[in-house]
């Protein structure tokens, strides 16, 4: 019976580790949904007008950083969006492994380096999620150079594979 409380701790906190890894991400708009609703709610707005503008604030603030973040083609201002979401995503990772570390050891000071290791694990991985909703950067640097067209004489009324066009470039390029 004990083995299976241990096999099924590791498993759960697996889990918690993967949960904290994909919702980092949504690090920034929950504090921004969490703080407008308490606002809503501490101006007389009442619990289900709180929870509306919890909802739209949260859900906005997401799909205009993703907005921003995948049609903005300078990578200053997408480098900004990516810190805006990564760092509350920071923060949020540091709290999560430093309480997951208080579990585990007594030690202070490991607490607090477990916890830094963590917070910057998660952070990274926020940043990466949030680069991978952008499309590429293609600036004229990186652009493919044309290909040169091979002006050969073709003789008239010979149907040769050689002269053919589409034969020669199918070929070359190892389509047929």
């Amino acid at each position: 019976m004990l083995v299976i409380g241990i096999i099924l701790s590791f498993f759960s906190l697996g889990v918690l580790v993967c949960v904290l890894f994909t919702l980092a991400v949504y690090a920034l708009p929950f504090f921004a949904a969490v703080i407008a609703g308490m606002a809503a709610f501490h101006s007389g707005a009442g619990v289900i007008g709180a929870i509306l503008a919890a909802a739209f604030v949260g859900g906005a603030t997401l799909a205009i950083g993703q907005i921003v973040f995948a049609t903005v083609r300078s990578p200053a201002i997408r480098a900004a969006v990516a810190l805006l979401y990564a760092v509350p995503a920071t923060i949020a990772g540091y709290s999560a492994t430093h309480g997951l570390a208080q579990l585990s050891m007594s030690s202070a000071n490991w607490q607090v380096v477990f916890a830094m290791i963590g917070a910057i694990c998660v952070g990274c991985t926020a940043f990466a999620r949030l680069a991978m909703l952008a499309p590429p950067v293609i600036g004229r640097a990186f652009r493919c150079p044309q290909p040169r067209r091979d002006f050969r004489i073709k003789p008239v009324g010979v149907k040769h594979a050689a002269f053919d066009d589409e034969l020669l470039i199918g070929t070359l390029s190892g389509h047929f």
